[in-house]
């Protein structure tokens, strides 16, 4: 899994891509390249929690994108996830199911 890294590659994706958005995520996509890996990034705010919950939140994601990327073939996007404060109460299969929800809402898969 590639991650966005640069402030510049964020802020490509927020002024140009598409966002979608659940009572628990906000997921910013745009499509830059057929054929090349996806590449990924995770906010999580400090409101969220303290950085152990931060972290934890953060290593779910990271394990339901991995799965993702296994089981279907979409390639050639930048996508960031934010997480919003009610993302704390979810469990691991809930959160799992709400970036599946964001996934069928951009239409990739």
């Amino acid at each position: 899994m590639e991650s966005l890294k640069k402030n510049k590659e964020f802020k490509k994706v927020y002024e140009n891509g598409k966002s979608y958005a659940t009572r628990n995520l906000v997921i910013y996509c745009l499509d830059y390249e057929k054929g090349k890996k996806n590449r990924y990034g995770l906010s999580v705010s400090k409101k969220i929690g303290n950085a152990v919950v931060r972290n934890k939140l953060k290593r779910r994601l990271r394990e339901i994108i991995r799965e993702f990327e296994k089981e279907k073939v979409f390639k050639g996007y930048d996508i960031i996830f934010i997480a919003r404060q009610p993302v704390v109460q979810l469990d691991y299969q809930d959160l799992k199911r709400d970036v599946k929800k964001l996934y069928k809402k951009m239409n990739i898969i």
